[in-house]
Order: C-alpha cells, then sequence, then structure tokens
C-alpha cells in the first residue's frame, strides 16, 4: 500500500474516468434493459431509457455489495493496486466498450473491465497476483450466465404459452404488454444492481490502496451513489446500435415473448448478484432472447447474427486484457 496518500487531483482523475466507464456501460449496456420492450413497442424509446434509467439508479436498494468485493479483492491481489494499474483497467475497458459500440456488436462490460483489470495488474506484477478463483468464476460465467438465461427463458415461454392456450391472441398481447412493465424493471433493477458494481469495486480499490479506507476494504455510500447515477445517465443517453441488434436482429419478439425474455434474464441476474458473481447482463439478456426464438423454432433465430456476438463475448476479455497491458507498459515507459 502506498505510504502517503495519492495527490489528491489525480486521484479525482482516476475516479472520474472509472465513473465514465460507468457512464459508458450504462451507455452501451442500455439495450439489454430496453431492447425487448422496445421491440415489442410497448414503450417508445424516449420512455423506455427513463423506465430502466429509473430502476438502474434504485438498485443498491434491493442488493447487497457481494459484487463489488468480488471485484475489488477478488480478481487480482489487492496489495498490487495502484493508480497505474487501475488506469490501465479502466482504458482497456473503455477502448473496447467504444469499438464495440460504434460497431453495434453488443459484448460485455463487465467482462472488457475484469480483462483490463487482470491485464493491468499482470503488466506489473505477473500472472501470479492473478486471483484463480474469483477469476475462474467469472470465466465459467461468460458460459453459464446465457445459458441459464436461455433455459430459464425457454422454460417460462412454454409454461405461458400452455397457461395461455384457450385465449384469444388479442387478450394474451394485451396483458403481456402491462406484464413487460414489471418484467423491464426487473431486469433493469437486475442491471443496475450488478454492473454498477464493478465500478464501485475499482474506485474502492483504489482508495483501500491509497490507505484512505480506515483499514479493512469497504465501499463507501458515495462512492455506491456515484456509480448508480452515472450508469443511470449513460443508460438515458441510450446505445440505439445495440437494441437494434438486440431487440430486432437475432429473432422478432412479441410481448408474451419479452417478458419472458426479460424476466428469465432478471432472474439469472438477482442470482448471479446475491452470489457475488460478476456476471455480463449482456450474455444473459441474449441467452433469453435466443431461448424464446428457439422455442418457437430454431429457425426463428438468425443464428448467424447470434454467432457474431458469441465471438465477441469470447474476444471480450483477452482483448481489454492485451489494451490494458500495453497501457499499463506504455505508462510505465513515459513515466518510469
Amino acid at each position: 500500500m502506498a505510504d502517503a496518500a495519492l495527490a489528491f487531483p489525480l486521484l479525482v482523475g482516476l475516479i472520474a474516468v472509472a465513473l465514465l466507464f460507468d457512464f459508458l456501460n450504462g451507455l452501451h449496456d442500455a439495450a439489454n434493459s430496453i431492447a425487448t420492450i422496445v421491440s415489442t413497442r410497448v414503450l417508445r424509446p424516449s420512455f423506455a431509457v427513463l423506465w430502466a434509467a429509473f430502476f438502474n439508479f434504485i438498485a443498491f436498494l434491493f442488493f447487497g455489495l457481494h459484487v463489488a468485493q468480488t471485484i475489488g479483492v477478488g480478481i487480482v491481489d489487492a496489495q498490487i493496486i495502484d493508480p497505474t494499474v487501475i488506469f490501465a483497467a479502466l482504458i482497456g475497458a473503455i477502448v473496447w466498450n467504444v469499438a464495440t459500440w460504434i460497431l453495434g456488436i453488443p459484448s460485455s462490460s463487465s467482462h472488457a473491465l475484469i480483462g483490463g483489470l487482470v491485464g493491468g495488474a499482470t503488466a506489473k506484477g505477473g500472472f501470479g497476483v492473478v486471483v484463480l478463483g474469483g477469476l475462474g468464476k467469472t470465466v465459467a460465467a461468460i458460459v453459464l450466465s446465457p445459458l441459464v438465461g436461455f433455459l430459464l427463458a425457454l422454460v417460462l415461454v412454454l409454461t405461458v404459452s400452455w397457461a395461455f392456450v384457450r385465449f384469444t391472441p388479442f387478450a394474451v398481447d394485451r396483458t403481456f404488454r402491462i406484464a413487460q412493465f414489471a418484467s423491464a424493471s426487473l431486469y433493469s433493477l437486475g442491471h443496475g444492481g450488478n454492473d454498477a458494481q464493478k465500478t464501485m469495486g475499482i474506485i474502492a480499490v483504489l482508495l483501500y490502496s491509497q490507505g484512505m479506507l480506515g483499514g479493512a476494504f469497504h465501499v463507501p455510500l458515495w462512492v455506491v451513489l456515484s456509480c448508480q447515477a452515472a450508469m443511470a445517465l449513460g443508460t438515458l443517453c441510450g446505445g440505439w446500435r445495440i437494441v437494434h441488434t438486440m431487440g430486432s436482429k437475432i429473432t422478432r419478439l412479441n410481448p408474451m415473448q419479452g417478458f419472458c425474455a426479460e424476466t428469465g434474464g432478471a432472474i439469472t441476474l438477482f442470482m448471479a448478484t446475491w452470489l457475488g458473481v460478476p456476471v455480463s447482463t449482456t450474455h444473459t439478456i441474449t441467452g433469453a432472447i435466443v431461448g424464446v426464438g428457439a422455442a418457437r423454432r430454431t429457425t426463428a433465430v438468425r443464428w448467424n447474427v447470434a454467432s457474431d456476438i458469441v465471438i465477441a463475448w469470447v474476444l471480450t476479455l483477452p482483448a481489454a486484457a492485451v489494451i490494458g497491458f500495453a497501457t499499463y507498459k506504455m505508462m510505465a515507459w513515459l513515466f518510469g
């Protein structure tokens, strides 16, 4: 740990960069919260982002800070953390997020941040600083979160279809247009609860590395509120390219299918957040959307689009790690 606190302007600057990442996370991942409710025409995009942003912000009232704890001390050894490692982690995540946002690819902001953190830390201390248990849990979630979302959405759509088999299409459509308000709210809560905590963990471990948390690692309330607000503001700004990919390119959705996708995704995020697993909301909702499409028929899913998204998932963590590693080495070379 540093013997003295980091110079105040530099500390503020790094926290500002972290909050910028959180804003971009909300911007990039807005599609996760609103793609289904927009594509089913239950809400107009402008109202949908307001709806999602509100529930993104209040998520901290419903969840503990287990994910923030994992990010702060469960991915790399907290003793290796310094301002340059944090800067490298954030640059790795931001560069990858911006690149995939421009291309309209729904990659994972969460795994980009974790990749950047691993890259920056290993550039400083080698692979021995990686906490293999925490990183392994995160890597496993790359596979498990979309799979669980897929299975839950598939079961939900089959169950709901059976339960409403005697109802007219008009009655089903009207019922689930109302129900989607609830399912979209739950998904936005899960999104805000899991994703905002990653930046909380980054800021808290930065403060911890400078001896500014008064001993044990914890997440101050002002960090919680700042991160939730930054993510909500990013969600307000939307991410329309990715909304289009998520909401219509993978498969066409009706309100009942949108409800099932959002509910399956929300249940997955709630479980992961309570267990302290930093999962990708992008992976989760994509798996759920594919699940409801496959329940109708496998040809309803545009598998070429889904496969392109999977490739982006596989590349995200190592790509961000390479950028983070290179950023740390460049900073060390420039400033000794």
